[in-house]
């Protein structure tokens, strides 16, 4: 589908009234006219229908971000319009807290650690395993700051250089989803901080975070080796929801099932 076939759609199902246009009667056409739409994009007639007719094959991501605006278009209609044009979506607004539904859903799971993770890595909403796990650290906040600035994560995480190369990949894999003003204090913050991480940012070594198996000494549970998977979280700028789990019938496993035991009680909503 083009861009030209997919606004031409959007206009024709789109009531007047209800994007605060004036009532003009009954329509020959149903839908919106050119003009209207020009009109609340706050571009020319001619500009866009030549948009609409195909003449117009590279229009900006500025006017894309106008049309979606003025046609009122959902997060992922818009998020669509924007592929269309050849372009990726900007984040429309910015999360600052974990939907009380996600919350919930992660406080529901017993078996599994499970915490949402931002692109700057704070670690947010995490269920009563996940707090389990992690209960060794002074804070468990953020990763990035639970690897590089806690003693605890030398012996937490038994491959540790291993660890902090990632941190550092998923970080840089991250910056070129994030604006600048939130993402930038961060890395200064931690380069100042460490200078392992400084030198590690400097490597330019980019890896997103998916899944992988992580070897981790619980103080109490002991030695673990879980698998973890990130799952993106819709509409947010690079935010991941991180679910560890132990392979059942392994020793891990039965770790886990201990740690599990010992879990604080989940928060209530």
């Amino acid at each position: 589908m083009s861009i030209a076939e997919y606004l031409r759609g959007v206009r024709a199902r789109l009531e007047p009234v209800a994007l605060g246009l004036p009532y003009s009667g009954t329509r020959r056409v149903p839908g919106l006219r050119r003009e209207e739409v020009a009109v609340l994009a706050g571009v020319s007639v001619d500009y866009y229908t030549r948009i609409e007719q195909g003449r117009e094959t590279n229009p900006s991501a500025q006017i894309i971000e106008a049309l979606a605006r003025g046609l009122d278009l959902t997060g992922d209609e818009r998020e669509h319009l924007f592929r269309l044009a050849g372009y990726q979506a900007p984040v429309s607004r910015r999360l600052d807290q974990v939907r009380p539904e996600l919350a919930r859903l992660l406080g529901q799971w017993r078996d599994q650690a499970a915490f949402v993770l931002t692109g700057t890595l704070d670690v947010m909403a995490p269920n009563s395993l996940a707090r389990a796990l992690f209960s060794g650290f002074t804070e468990q906040d953020n990763l990035a700051r639970m690897v590089f600035l806690d003693p605890v994560g030398r012996t937490f995480y038994t491959d540790w250089d291993r660890a902090a190369e990632s941190v550092v990949s998923v970080l840089r894999h991250n910056s070129t989803r994030l604006p600048a003003p939130c993402f930038d204090p961060f890395i200064r913050e931690m380069s100042e901080a460490s200078e392992r991480f400084e030198r590690l940012w400097k490597n330019q070594h980019v890896r997103g975070k998916t899944h992988a198996v992580k070897r981790l000494h619980h103080p109490e549970a002991g030695d673990l080796s879980l698998e973890y998977h990130a799952l993106e979280v819709p509409g947010s700028d690079a935010w991941q929801v991180v679910i560890y789990v132990a392979e059942p019938g392994t020793t891990s496993a039965e770790a886990f099932a201990l740690l599990h035991a010992c879990a604080p009680a989940p928060r209530l909503s």
